[in-house]
């Protein structure tokens, strides 16, 4: 790799996959940071990547075919864009090139997958951290200090809604469940994440079952899919993921005293709100759009210039990839399935917080985004 023979100042990294998610949030969100730039692209489709890589002043431009080549040059890290079923493979191959690994969640789509991205990276001794943006974001880092307060007394159960319309033909729903395909693998992992990071424990049991209308977009995998997981102290955490309503973001954690709620909670395009309600007293908070794409690529290179174990880590991918089998099995079962036990030191706290200021919204090519209009 090119960066042993140089003084790293700035994390150079590859984007593999050019896919909506990519032009609208990740290559955008290079502009301004100090730490890290763009070094190449990595996409199947020329027109795309000529255009893209001309908008981003990028001069490297590799097909999937030409990965290790991509891999060989001067490249420190890759962001990994890439559908889900597809994670597991360019991760080990970027750690066997001995290149940095920032990869979007969910982290692969098995347990068996996960475990073999931590080993291989740490047997290459490179870093992998998982693409949880909302680690760094004000609203839920305030959430979790407002709920490890006595503000709301003690915590008991956790709900949330999630969901949106996505078109037959999109990605999310041509792939097969077992492939990473279907609502709770892309907009389920938020409900799982955000009630783990603010329980600050592992579930160690869960229930789940889908349904759907049975329209053809959803014969590979299926509509919605609703879920309660146990946590320890007699706590429970609900939620419902569908890839078939009205846009719906939010979450509501409830103690013995008050409740707090955050609508908008996972959106990355628009500010978000928290409302926490005690007794008769009720406050609301805003905050603004961040740009929360540059604010973990900051200190996913940081943790790399600086030799520091990032958290997000692997360990917190498989944590939620865990549940997720899990859920499934349930599913199938139709029977309350116990977790294995796991065990998780590091969580996300208000240290965490990085403040990037939004970009505008990129003219896109050649991609549709997953409700089929922008």
């Amino acid at each position: 790799m090119g960066s042993k023979n140089r003084k790293v100042q700035k994390v150079r990294y590859a984007v593999v996959g050019l896919g909506h998610l990519a032009q609208v949030a990740v290559l955008p969100a290079f502009a301004r940071l100090q730490n890290a730039e763009i070094a190449a692209l990595v996409t199947s489709d020329k027109r795309k990547a000529g255009i893209l890589a001309k908008r981003y002043r990028v001069k490297d431009v590799y097909d999937y075919d030409q990965y290790e080549e991509c891999l060989a040059r001067d490249v420190d890290a890759v962001y990994i864009v890439l559908p889900n079923h597809r994670h597991c493979e360019f991760t080990m191959r970027a750690a066997k090139a001995g290149v940095h690994v920032l990869c979007e969640k969910p982290m692969a789509v098995s347990v068996a997958e996960c475990r073999k991205m931590i080993a291989s990276m740490h047997q290459h001794r490179r870093k992998l951290m998982i693409a949880y943006r909302l680690h760094f974001e004000k609203s839920n880092l305030e959430s979790i200090a407002i709920g490890e307060s006595s503000k709301l007394g003690k915590v008991r159960f956790f709900s949330s809604d999630f969901g949106q319309q996505i078109v037959g033909s999109n990605v999310r729903l041509t792939e097969p469940t077992r492939e990473g395909g279907g609502p709770i693998f892309d907009m389920g992992i938020y409900c799982i994440n955000a009630a783990r990071y603010l329980f600050r424990a592992e579930p160690t049991e869960v229930w789940a079952t889908s349904a759907s209308t049975g329209e053809a977009r959803f014969r590979n995998a299926e509509e919605m899919t609703a879920v309660t997981m146990r946590f320890p102290g007699e706590r429970l955490a609900t939620f419902t993921a569908s890839f078939g309503c009205a846009d719906i973001g939010r979450y509501t954690l409830v103690g013995t005293k008050g409740v707090l709620t955050a609508d908008p909670a996972y959106e990355y395009a628009q500010g978000l709100k928290l409302q926490i309600k005690v007794g008769e007293k009720m406050e609301k908070r805003q905050y603004p759009k961040r740009d929360q794409f540059a604010a973990e690529i900051s200190y996913f290179s940081e943790c790399i210039l600086k030799n520091r174990e990032p958290e997000p880590s692997g360990q917190e991918g498989l944590a939620d990839i865990r549940v997720i089998e899990g859920i499934y099995k349930a599913v199938k079962s139709m029977s309350v399935v116990k977790l294995p036990a796991f065990e998780k030191k590091r969580r996300p706290t208000m240290r965490q917080e990085i403040r990037k200021q939004p970009h505008g919204k990129p003219e896109t090519i050649h991609v549709t985004p997953p409700s089929g209009s922008d």
